[in-house]
């Protein structure tokens, strides 16, 4: 008796919102990333400073802060350019 392979179904595309949400989150984390590098968050000076290796990797750990600050709600900025998006190919008919 033969039996066929099992083939998973082919993942179903996203729908066009959530990727419009998906990219308007990622846009606000790297917006957040950025003003926490100029707040100085993580910076540590004096004999506790990590050095090169800590200015290599900081980037890194902002990041991820921001990409967690979007998830528990961030700051209202993804939903704004989530909604300009939606709008905007509205508008044009995209």
């Amino acid at each position: 008796m033969e039996t066929a392979p099992i083939i998973a179904p082919p993942a179903p595309a996203p729908d066009r919102r959530e990727t419009l949400m998906a990219k308007a989150e990622e846009l606000e984390a790297t917006f957040l990333a950025e003003m926490l590098a100029y707040s100085g968050l993580g910076e540590m000076e004096g004999s506790f400073g990590g050095g090169q290796g800590e200015a290599q990797f900081t980037s890194f750990l902002r990041q991820e802060q921001a990409r967690l600050i979007v998830e528990g709600g961030g700051i209202g900025l993804a939903e704004m350019i989530f909604n300009t998006m939606v709008e905007a190919e509205r508008v044009t008919g995209a």
